[in-house]
């Protein structure tokens, strides 16, 4: 009868064990709405950077303008929600996580580190937008009877300003979020512009103010230790050892990568 009852025993803390080991285990639940109605019906997939590659790990169907994911998140990290060819980044983290798609774009919030990642990525749009309106000024300028000299000067200071402004935004929010996954999310996709790893003074400043952690980031470490590499080898100081490859990148939104 007493084995019966320390069997009876060890299966109840078992059992109380198992259920408080699974409330501290967090989940994910993304909630999405589409207004693009050539949307419905297609496979959306949620994808993970791991191993230098996206890889899918779960897909759903856009039906009726909406669609979801959930599951069970071990860590907050970096994934990418794409369809066709098109994606957008998102942190998965725990809580309830809100995309919203629509014809001028899309926005994914609801959750701390998601709110402060689009916020970001709002205000570089931004930026982005007013380079890509320096050719209508140029444009007016000319309209309006404007010496080309003049104009010159006054557009490539103009541009020069937004250039300034964007590095400082980049440089700040990943000086920001060094030891959370924004900070290699960012620094992927600022890095995600160039053809092959070269160590610019944005990134060596940021470099030379990061933690050990942030440098451990595997796509931080592959890219930084692959463009020292090539700078090693434009001084002549290489080896004969194949040429590092470009280490693969989160896309910034609707992939606009380039400056």
């Amino acid at each position: 009868m007493m084995s019966m009852n320390k069997y009876l025993y060890s299966l109840v803390v078992l059992t109380v064990l198992t259920a408080c080991a699974d409330q501290y285990v967090e989940s994910y639940n993304i909630q999405g709405s589409s207004a693009v109605s050539v949307l419905d019906g297609s496979k959306l997939y949620l994808k993970v950077l791991t191993d230098g590659e996206l890889r899918n790990i779960d897909s759903c169907e856009v039906v009726h303008g909406g669609f979801g994911f959930t599951g069970k998140l071990d860590t907050t990290r970096i994934a990418m929600l794409t369809v066709g060819e098109g994606g957008m980044p998102l942190i998965m983290e725990k809580g309830d996580i809100k995309v919203t798609i629509d014809r001028t774009g899309h926005r994914v919030s609801g959750t701390p580190m998601n709110d402060q990642l689009y916020d970001f990525l709002d205000k570089h749009l931004q930026l982005e937008n007013q380079q890509g309106e320096l050719g209508h000024r140029e444009a007016q300028l000319i309209l309006d009877g404007k010496d080309e000299q003049t104009i010159a000067e006054t557009l490539t200071a103009e541009h020069q300003r937004l250039l300034q402004q964007l590095d400082s935004l980049e440089t700040t929010f990943i000086l920001q979020n060094l030891d959370n996954v924004l900070g290699p999310c960012a620094f992927q996709m600022m890095t995600a512009s160039y053809r092959y790893p070269v160590l610019t003074p944005q990134i060596e400043e940021i470099m030379g103010k990061a933690t050990e952690k942030f440098k451990a980031d595997p796509y931080v470490h592959e890219y930084y230790k692959n463009a020292k590499d090539i700078l090693a080898r434009m001084r002549g100081e290489g080896t004969d050892d194949p040429a590092p490859q470009p280490a693969a990148a989160v896309p910034l939104p609707n992939d606009s990568t380039q400056r």
